[in-house]
């Protein structure tokens, strides 16, 4: 496999150095008016292309690629190098070998049992306890943006264009809310170059949901865990950049990866409109809104430290907010910062990875406490992960991490939490099996895969309590979380 990854790698890096050649600088300009249309069909065709479609592994990137699931993912989704430069290309990367469309199916049959019952049921129509659930089925429309067949319709000089965009896109079915709506989202258009001197990967994108772009395994969109029970309680808090805005909110930034070394993203997201979100499947009521424009920075320097990767990074994002959707009070301040590192590392068939996240979030209440939905003027809340990764032989995981969420005690802002406290930490342990890992699916439908995990959630804290409250209400260990769950890809 590491000749595998390597011979695409030199294929980029042979492409780098063609992009400073004069020909191809020619067809560059004669293809610029090409690129200009395409592009402004794109931005326009977004809102349409969306509502008919997290990044997963997918088998429609593997039948683009021709290569099995282990090139790009260690413990799917999580990526390896030739992952990220995949991801990186816009999802552009193919072998033309196959005429089958980008399209591709996944489900997630699940099980879920807390150390106490739910009182009145995990959810409507659930049990108290020991529930099964079909937690989600999504179809997706991923890899190339017109698929095998640019070249088809187009021709080679048109192709040669249109096969730079490309496209995430999904639509799932929440098995316990019983509803359907768009997923994670993405239309990117990437190509190489070179800025003075040095190779360039760059590209720009539109997406609905902050981190969604990002190559790395340490930023929310794609860390562990990257999947859990939807009928288990949760803590009350997180920050706003960690999935609250998620399918809400429409983005558009540019990116750039200097000698496979620096990467700096910046991105603007606004809150959609309530009607395009309801036509989405998404419930805009008592949403956040930002107002304005959020300006979205991250960058992160990476390099080979021996046979291992190692990357280490910053994010962030600002915005000015309306609660509940609400401007008759004016807009709150919200700035979320983060930091993450990460070290990965094959060893023979085994892979093993380090992640580390800590983000950061301060919150000014300027509206929300005169509308009654915060007791302090501002508040604080610091989230961190530290995970530790293990696959051997391409087929069996372990996993283990420590969470930790801490900040100021508000009782309006947490109103979920019985002692108006954000603190909550513990561990998630989680054992895979993947038995197609490292084949390549049924014939009628190749690069298919599964994985089969059982995942512990530990709390040693519960919004801000080990125990229960005056002896009524949950202690924290009665949200404990023993999950299981099937993850079919096809």
């Amino acid at each position: 496999m590491g000749d595998i990854r390597a011979e695409v790698l030199d294929l980029l890096s042979n492409g780098r150095r063609a992009s400073e050649s004069g020909p191809l600088s020619m067809q560059r300009h004669s293809h610029s008016l090409l690129i200009r249309r395409v592009s402004t069909a794109v931005v326009a065709g977004f809102a349409f292309l969306v509502p008919i479609s997290i990044c997963r592994a997918l088998p429609s990137f593997a039948r683009q690629m021709n290569m099995q699931c282990i090139a790009c993912h260690t413990s799917f989704p999580a990526l390896t190098d030739l992952g990220r430069q995949f991801k990186l290309s816009g999802y552009t990367m193919s072998a033309d070998q196959t005429d089958l469309p980008p399209i591709a199916v996944m489900l997630q049959p699940s099980f879920t049992r807390t150390q106490t019952g739910q009182q009145g049921g995990a959810a409507p129509g659930f049990g108290s306890n020991n529930d099964y659930a079909m937690s989600q089925v999504s179809v997706f429309y991923a890899g190339r943006l017109f698929g095998p067949y640019a070249s088809k319709w187009l021709g080679a000089d048109s192709s040669s264009v249109l096969n730079k965009f490309g496209i995430f896109s999904q639509t799932t079915y929440n098995g316990v809310s019983k509803t359907w709506s768009w997923d994670n989202t993405e239309v990117r258009f990437a190509d190489i170059g070179s800025i003075a001197g040095h190779a360039a990967t760059y590209g720009i994108y539109l997406n609905n949901n902050p981190t969604l772009q990002d190559p790395w395994n340490g930023t929310p969109a794609w860390s562990f865990p990257y999947s859990g029970s939807k009928l288990a309680p949760t803590p009350a808090a997180a920050p706003m950049i960690d999935g609250a805005l998620a399918g809400q909110v429409g983005g558009a930034g540019a990116y750039c990866m200097v000698d496979n070394s620096f990467y700096v993203d910046v991105a603007g997201y606004r809150t959609l409109g309530a009607r395009y979100q309801r036509g989405l499947g998404v419930n805009p009521s008592g949403e956040t809104q930002i107002t304005g424009l959020a300006p979205y920075v991250r960058i992160a320097y990476t390099r080979p430290i021996g046979d291992a990767t190692w990357e280490v990074g910053a994010f962030g994002l600002d915005a000015g907010t309306y609660p509940g959707r609400d401007p008759s009070a004016g807009k709150d301040r919200v700035a979320d910062c983060g930091i993450d590192s990460q070290i990965q590392k094959a060893i023979g068939e085994n892979d093993i990875a380090a992640y580390v996240t800590a983000i950061h979030e301060r919150d000014r209440w300027n509206a929300s406490r005169p509308l009654g939905n915060a007791t302090n003027a501002s508040d604080s809340l610091t989230e961190y992960k530290a995970t530790v990764d293990w696959l051997w032989d391409k087929t069996c995981g372990l996993a283990a991490q420590y969470f930790s969420k801490s900040g100021t005690r508000d009782a309006l802002a947490y109103s979920s939490s019985r002692t108006g406290s954000p603190n909550s930490d513990g561990y998630v342990l989680q054992a895979s099996y993947l038995p197609l890992n490292k084949g390549t699916g049924p014939a009628f439908w190749p690069r298919s895969n599964i994985k089969f995990s059982l995942q512990y959630v530990i709390y040693n804290r519960f919004d801000g309590s080990k125990t229960n409250i005056d002896g009524a209400g949950r202690n924290a260990k009665d949200n404990n979380t023993l999950y299981g769950e099937a993850w079919i890809v096809f």
